[in-house]
This record gives C-alpha cells, structure tokens and sequence, in this order.
C-alpha cells in the first residue's frame, strides 16, 4: 500500500474518537485488524483501497479461516473493514464497499460463563471495614446491581449516582448514555465507600485509589479477580461475568427481553438473545434432574 492508502487509516482512527467517540481499547482493535488488512493487500499487489474488490475481500477471509481464525474473529476483521470503507465513502475516496457482501463462517456459538446466586453471595458479603474493602465491594455491587461493562464503572463520576432514585448515568459504546436502576445493597455499598473516599482527591471519579486518582480498568480487573480469590470461588472471575450473571439471572426471574436489553444497552437484541440459550441451558438442567422420565436410575 502506499503512503496515502496509511493515511487514511490514521485520519479513520482519529473520526473514531472524535466524531463517534469510540474508546480507546475499541479503536485498538480497529487498528489492529486494518493493519492485517493493509499488510494483506501489500502482499497481494494492492496500493490503494480504490483496488480492493468483493473477491479479494473473500480470499482475505479465507486466508484467515485456512490460518484457524474463529468465524467471530474474522467477522470482527470483516466488520473493521466495512466501516473503514464506509467512512471512504463518505470521503469520496472509494466507489463502493467491497465487504457488504461477504460474511465469515459460522462457528460454534460460546455462551457466556455466569456465577450462581450463592457464589454471588460468597463474592459480595463480607464484615471488612477497611476503605480498600468497602470499595470493592461497592465495585462488586455495581457491577452485579446494574450490569455495566468495565469500561462503563471506570468512565463513572460522582454526580452519575443519584442515591434518592437509586438510578446511575451510564455512558456506553458510541457515547451513548442510559440510565439503569441501582439495587439497595449497592446503594448501601456505595455510600459506606463515599464516607471514607479520599477527601484530597481532586478527580471527580466515583471510584479511586488511595491517592485519590481515577481507578484504572486494570486495577479494577485485579482486585475483582484477587476477591475472588480470597472467597474460594473456582476458576478466574473477571468483570464481564458479573454483567453476564446480572443479565442470566434478570431475564431468568422475569423474561422480559426487551428490559433486559435496554438495561445493559445493547443496540441489537440479537446480542442479548444469548442470554435465553443460559436459561434454556439451566432449564434443561433442572428437567434432567427431576423429571421422572429423564432421572437416571439408581
């Protein structure tokens, strides 16, 4: 590729964060994957994206599949690559998108990993009144309470908790903002962590370290994992499966779809569908185990 084909991959990074507000982890892997892209075109004679046609959009797929990409990940590279030319076209740089048309091939569907309700409560009861304890387990609450992503808890400031309606401001993917209930415990978790917050901070961030600075996603990642840890929960626990748990167990107790994808801010409800294999899944469980048709004998 030549020199202005890369520079139109920096100018679409840069309309990444400041037009569409994207985060800075998001827009890494845009980079990463028009990288792959730029390298591929290189290697197959391509100098500018005006060159690029559906056919070799598809060779580019398969080089990826015949390498053991999953079908996800190479859906996300296709995806990278159809907004990268989206944003061509609004440039006038390019005629067409040549990967409209092409899609990765499917695989096996994962379900989200969750936590049961009573290791949920192993997790989030505790009697330690240190600050660094209450404001993990505030973290925990919030988490669980109103099943925001990691990202989501880091960006939150103090004034995007109302405590009189129980309700936080989130902003999600795309700078989109919504609101979400806040349970009671975390209501009460959070205020016990207010009441010894660094008094000499001087960031607004609603959750900081001991000097007062904005908790980083890492950090965060660290001590829900160590937390765990310490409860003797099996395997790693990341954020994401308290989010997934809060999702698995709302939608288990009151079927409402629609509600649940409004509360974890999902575009498309097809991303929140997932959920419903979890509670076919658990479903399927109990049946096994106490229908007199499917119990073993013995």
């Amino acid at each position: 590729m030549d020199a202005t084909a890369t520079d139109w991959v920096e100018r679409f990074l840069h309309h990444l964060h400041t037009e569409r507000r994207l985060s800075g982890q998001t827009r890494l892997h845009y980079r990463r994957d028009l990288q792959e892209l730029t390298a591929w075109c290189r290697d197959n004679g391509i100098s500018n994206w005006a060159q690029l046609d559906t056919r070799q959009v598809r060779q580019y797929a398969a080089r990826a599949h015949r390498r053991g990409l999953s079908g996800r990940s190479i859906q996300r590279r296709l995806s990278a690559l159809r907004t990268f030319y989206h944003y061509l076209l609004r440039e006038r740089v390019v005629g067409s998108n040549p990967g409209l048309d092409v899609r990765a091939p499917r695989s096996g569907r994962h379900l989200p990993r969750t936590l049961g309700v009573d290791d949920l409560a192993r997790l989030l009861e505790g009697t330690d009144q240190s600050p660094l304890a209450l404001r993990d387990r505030a973290i925990l609450e919030l988490f669980y309470s109103s099943g925001l992503r990691l990202a989501e808890l880091v960006a939150l400031d103090l004034d995007d908790v109302d405590f009189d309606d129980r309700m936080v401001r989130v902003t999600g993917k795309g700078a989109k903002t919504r609101v979400v209930p806040v349970g009671r415990k975390a209501v009460r978790a959070l205020r016990d962590w207010l009441a010894v917050r660094p008094a000499r901070s001087g960031d607004a961030a609603l959750f900081t370290t001991r000097a007062g600075q904005r908790l980083g996603a890492r950090a965060i990642q660290q001590r829900v994992s160590r937390r765990a840890r310490e409860r003797g929960l099996p395997g790693t626990l990341h954020p994401h499966m308290l989010r997934h748990s809060f999702a698995s167990h709302l939608l288990e107790s009151s079927g409402d779809l629609r509600a649940v994808q409004e509360l974890l801010g999902h575009a498309d409800i097809s991303t929140t569908q997932v959920y419903t294999h979890l509670d076919f899944q658990h479903l399927a469980q109990v049946y096994d185990k106490t229908h007199p048709r499917a119990r073993k004998k013995g």
